[in-house]
């Protein structure tokens, strides 16, 4: 096992993987928080988000969903070093952008924005829910839960700033799966032409979609409120 983490194929398996294990999970996150825009009353992101709470399922995937971020961003940070010892002297990229593209030249660059991003979101958010205790509760159906809308609704009516780091936040994410979607597919072993060229237009449409589906949230509050 040492020896396979040790090679070259297995530091990419273990970030493909990881990276394939956050993708699943922000298809969640985001169907989540789209109910934040269907129901300004809050009652529907509130049950969603005390669900998530509550849910025992939920509360063993998440110290797991925790150390697969951990696990990617170090990986990637490593795998890049290791890739610098390797080639110390940078190839000529005066033609690099005729056979790659922009997201899949600047991954990490890309990957150190959306972890600042990802910093910013777990402390005016996740470090508030889960424990800070200063969160305001709700009845809903006779069922006590926390308002987690109003901290949401409320960040995103109040701050122009924050709407803006979250709009560039969801455009960060979306540039980052664009490379990393069927990146992952293919040091899994899918290589086959037909396949990645399916699995590239997939992971297109799935980075438009998390783009998109994030920056519309703080624009809805922006706008509306």
């Amino acid at each position: 096992m040492s020896k396979f983490l040790a090679a070259s194929i297995g530091r990419k398996f273990i970030m493909s993987i990881s990276g394939l294990f956050l993708v699943m999970f922000l298809a969640v996150h985001l169907s989540v928080n789209l109910l934040l825009i269907f129901d300004d009353s809050g009652e529907l992101f509130n049950k969603a988000a005390h669900f998530m709470v509550t849910n025992p399922i939920i509360r063993i995937v998440e110290p797991l969903l925790g150390l697969g971020f951990l696990v990617h961003i170090i990986w990637s940070f490593f795998l890049e070093y290791q890739n610098w010892k390797a080639r110390p002297v940078k190839y000529d990229k005066k033609n690099s952008g005729v056979s790659s593209t922009w997201a899949s030249r600047n991954m990490l660059i890309l990957g150190a924005l959306v972890l600042v991003f990802l910093i910013i979101h777990i402390i005016n958010f996740y470090w508030v829910i889960r424990f800070t205790g200063n969160m305001p509760e709700v009845t809903i159906n006779g069922e006590h839960m926390e308002d987690t809308y109003s901290l949401v609704a409320g960040l995103f009516k109040s701050s122009i700033i924050y709407d803006i780091i979250y709009v560039l936040g969801g455009i960060l994410l979306g540039l980052h799966l664009s490379h990393g979607f069927w990146s992952a597919f293919h040091t899994l072993g899918l290589s086959n032409k037909n396949w990645m060229s399916r699995l590239q237009v997939i992971g297109k449409i799935y980075a438009i979609i998390i783009a998109v589906g994030f920056s519309i949230i703080p624009l809805y509050f922006l706008i509306k409120f």
